[in-house]
């Protein structure tokens, strides 16, 4: 049962091994746990001394949860971070809350992803989890496909404007300029509407999905110490004239011990030991549909799938969901643990 010595209202702040995290109380607490997992933070961001509330934690407090969330110990694309600090501050949180009615994870992005993990790795600790417009496939397939594959073609139909060579030439700015990467869409409407269809990326913020991506795969060069991804057997289709782009595409060949390095992190399997709830944006420039579509997929082939389900997507924009619609979501999921009733149970 929880502690009944937590005041309610309360805050509660911290380190734990280089990661700051916050624990929040609401008034009329009632009982249970959200450790929320949050999205990528770019690596120039500074971690904070005192973890800040991070907006997205609101309708969890009004609904009557406690909510633990770790700023992580590194920054970027962290995901085994993540789940390590989390996983930490869990087991820090037992010793403040005493043991919680339930424990649910939520994660948004990148945070997804990692509850994703979070409930191969530790579901027993979790009663379910909720994964939000998340990158939910595994690393390689994630980074060589619709990462680099995305990249690689845009780049050979506007050379110069992400690199002036090659995608991971020396010494090229993390960040491209996106309005230089937006002008050159414009210039080319009909390439663009080809290119969005084929990586599902909507036109309105397709400049910033590219800028963003070109980020993410320097940094997790950085960090893997050589060119971790792989499109040299990959057949891109859907842009017109395929033959002649395969043909033309620049191909890149993983390092193995980068490539190594990078399915190590956090490599999803589809094995989820707890029921999980998964949500999507209809158009997001970020993570395209089938991106966030694909857990489903892993958890069928691993003989899960009745532990995995999927919501209609909503709403436009990378994380766009009203707080009314993510508490339906947690709602959902808890009605298929506490009361077995499925997500997808039609209404009597």
């Amino acid at each position: 049962m929880p502690a009944a010595a937590i005041k309610q209202p309360s805050e509660h702040t911290g380190t734990i091994a280089g990661a700051p995290w916050r624990l929040d109380v609401p008034v009329n607490w009632n009982g249970e746990l959200v450790v929320y997992f949050r999205g990528y933070a770019p690596q120039e961001q500074p971690l904070p001394e005192v973890m800040p509330l991070t907006g997205y934690e609101g309708w969890m407090l009004s609904a009557g949860f406690a909510v633990a969330q770790s700023d992580y110990s590194a920054r970027g694309w962290s995901v085994a971070e993540g789940l390590a600090d989390s996983e930490a501050l869990r087991k820090h949180v037992m010793g403040l809350l005493g043991a919680p009615m339930r424990t649910w994870a939520v994660g948004h992005s990148m945070g997804a992803h990692i509850v994703l993990g979070t409930l191969e790795q530790h579901g027993a600790a979790y009663d379910g989890g909720l994964a939000l417009c998340g990158v939910n496939a595994p690393s390689e397939e994630l980074f060589s496909g619709p990462v680099l594959g995305a990249l690689a073609v845009f780049a050979d139909r506007h050379p110069g404007v992400l690199s002036p060579g090659g995608l991971f030439d020396a010494d090229v700015p993390r960040w491209p300029d996106a309005a230089k990467i937006e002008a050159a869409l414009a210039s080319d409407e009909a390439f663009a509407a080809r290119f969005g269809q084929a990586f599902g990326i909507p036109r309105e913020g397709m400049a910033g999905g590219l800028m963003l991506r070109f980020a993410v795969l320097h940094e997790l060069r950085e960090r893997a110490g050589g060119v971790p991804v792989d499109n040299t057997r990959v057949t891109y289709s859907g842009l017109g004239n395929d033959a002649a782009l395969n043909a033309r595409v620049r191909r890149y060949a993983g390092e193995p011990s980068a490539v190594a390095y990078a399915n190590a992190r956090l490599q999803l399997t589809g094995a989820t030991a707890s029921p999980v709830v998964l949500m999507a944006n209809v158009a997001d420039e970020v993570v395209p549909s089938q991106t966030s579509s694909r857990y489903l997929d892993l958890a069928r082939k691993a003989g899960r799938g009745d532990q995995v389900f999927e919501l209609p997507p909503i709403g436009s924009g990378h994380c766009q969901f009203p707080p009314e619609s993510q508490a339906a979501a947690l709602a959902k999921l808890r009605a298929w643990v506490i009361e077995r009733k499925h997500p997808g149970q039609a209404p009597r």
